[in-house]
C-alpha cells in the first residue's frame, strides 16, 4: 500500500497547500465584484469573499485527498494530519472542513452578508 506512506501524504499536503491560494482568488472574485455592484464596503467584500470561496477551495481539496488515495483511506490521512502533525501539514486542513455542513454554512454566511450589508450601508 504505497498510496498510505508518509512521503505520500506529505505530498498531497503540499499540493494542497500550493492549490489553496490560486483557487481562493479564482472562487472569490465572483463574489468581490458582485459585492462591489451593489456597494459594500472594501474591507466587508475582502471578508466576504473569503468566506463565499473557502467552502468551493475545501471541496476540491477534499475531492484531491480522496483521488488521491480513494475514499476508503482519506480518513488515514485526515487522522495523520490532525494526530501526528497538528500544527504543520494540518494546520489549516481540520476535520471540520471537510463537512458538508460546515461548508453549506459558510457559504450562507457569505451571502448572508450581501443584503445586511447592503441594508446597513455598510
Amino acid at each position: 500500500m504505497s498510496e498510505l506512506t508518509e512521503s505520500n501524504y506529505k505530498r498531497i499536503s503540499i499540493i494542497n497547500w500550493l492549490l489553496t491560494v490560486p483557487m481562493m482568488v479564482l472562487f472569490a472574485w465572483p463574489y468581490f465584484y458582485g459585492a462591489g455592484l451593489i456597494g459594500l464596503d472594501i474591507f466587508i467584500r475582502y471578508i466576504g469573499a473569503f468566506i463565499f470561496a473557502a467552502p468551493f477551495m475545501l471541496t476540491i481539496l477534499h475531492g484531491h485527498v480522496t483521488m488521491a488515495l480513494g475514499s476508503g483511506h482519506r480518513h488515514h490521512y485526515y487522522n495523520w494530519m490532525n494526530e501526528e502533525k497538528p500544527l504543520t501539514y494540518g494546520l489549516f486542513f481540520h476535520p471540520m472542513f471537510v463537512k458538508t455542513r460546515f461548508r453549506l454554512i459558510l457559504l450562507m454566511v457569505s451571502l448572508l452578508i450581501l443584503p445586511i450589508g447592503y441594508l446597513l450601508g455598510i
